[in-house]
């Protein structure tokens, strides 16, 4: 990975969020889950001693969180095989180097919306098209201080407003942290 330590597990934490978005099955080798430096050896245990350090105590708990979002969350796992149960938004902002997409479940009212930067500059003010008008609580963000980001995203969510953006029919106007996923899960009737 490029870039100082923080950098480092930022890139990380972004490659693992973009992963468990994107549909099919998920898989880390064993020390991916807390950034173990070296390759996997079967004449040793795993680096667990690591784990004393905060970068890599934090990337292990961001881990465990992304597994629980997988579980609690149909949109991740009930289409994961077929085309209805991805969407993108954007893929073609490659000025700022950030892509959105959608990952719906069965039911296609259930979804969750995935934005990622994948520069070192946090983008303010940055908009991206939704299916729907309301508010977009903020249920993972990969830049947080509990995973050893620097604490910057949405104060909870964000409500659309109707402009349409990017092919639908509303849009939010969010922050995206620097080297970071931000998901949004949609909360209907909810107006402050």
């Amino acid at each position: 990975m490029p870039g100082d330590m923080w950098q480092k597990f930022a890139n990380l934490r972004l490659l693992y969020g973009f992963m468990f978005g994107h549909p099919g099955e998920k898989l880390l080798f064993m020390g991916g889950e807390f950034g173990q430096w070296d390759e996997w050896n079967h004449d040793k245990s795993i680096d667990w001693h690591l784990l004393k350090f905060r970068p890599h105590r934090c990337l292990q708990k961001f881990v465990m969180d992304l597994n629980n979002l997988y579980q609690s969350e149909p949109s991740l796992y009930e289409v994961n095989f077929h085309h209805s149960g991805f969407e993108w938004i954007d893929f073609r902002d490659a000025d700022n180097s950030i892509i959105s997409f959608l990952r719906k479940a069965k039911d296609p009212d259930n979804f969750l919306i995935f934005a990622c930067n994948f520069t070192p500059v946090p983008r303010t003010g940055y908009r991206i098209g939704v299916p729907e008008h309301c508010f977009y609580k903020e249920i993972l963000n990969s830049d947080s201080s509990l995973y050893w980001g620097s604490n910057m995203g949405n104060a909870g969510g964000v409500h659309s407003e109707e402009i349409p953006w990017a092919g639908k029919p509303y849009s939010i106007t969010i922050t995206l942290p620097p080297l970071s996923v931000v998901i949004f899960k949609p909360v209907r009737g909810y107006w402050s």
